[in-house]
């Protein structure tokens, strides 16, 4: 039995001569959060508030778009202020995701972006700090900012389904606006 311990261990040290010891050089990854960008990100300015008619527009593109799926969502529109402006909760959409879908849309109307972007900050590149920022933020897809003649005027967000088809139909609605 020490034969083979002792056999081993002189396999081994055979094996890892010291070269297989040498550390690599070390390489440094550049942080992607101290690149300094020239222009400000998510610089829209904040423009008048959507009124009721183009939202509940936007609701009813939504809910024209889930029905064509066969899927239950709820559907909130916020002003550029972050104040509800419409609602729908379809027949048999979660109730959890009432208030999923007004966060949704609070988040992209006060953070000028896509919710998607914060999702991906936290699954694609780590930034779990993101949660940090308080409120009701929502780090899933689904939210919207509305961008009419350069300015945001709300935001719409959509929640019930997964985050890919709550946003497939919010990017519906959305795109009305221009």
């Amino acid at each position: 039995m020490k034969f083979r311990i002792l056999a081993l261990v002189a396999t081994s040290i055979a094996l890892f001569d010291g070269s297989a010891l040498a550390q690599a050089p070390a390489t440094t990854m550049n942080n992607p959060l101290d690149v300094i960008p020239d222009a400000m990100p998510f610089n829209q300015p904040y423009g008048a508030p959507i009124a009721i008619a183009p939202a509940m527009q936007l609701i009813a593109t939504a809910e024209a778009e889930a029905k064509k799926h066969g899927w239950a969502l709820n559907i909130a529109v916020v002003d550029s202020g972050g104040n509800l402006v419409a609602f729908e909760r379809m027949d048999g959409a979660l109730l959890a995701s009432i208030a999923i879908s007004q966060n949704k849309a609070r988040t992209a109307v006060k953070f000028r972006r896509e919710t998607k972007v914060f999702e991906d900050a936290i699954q694609k590149n780590g930034y779990n700090y993101v949660m940090t920022y308080g409120g009701d933020i929502v780090a899933s897809r689904g939210g919207f900012p509305l961008i009419e003649n350069g300015k945001v005027i709300g935001a719409i967000g959509c929640s019930g389904g997964t985050g890919s088809q709550d946003a497939a139909v919010c990017s519906v609605a959305a795109g009305m606006i221009k």
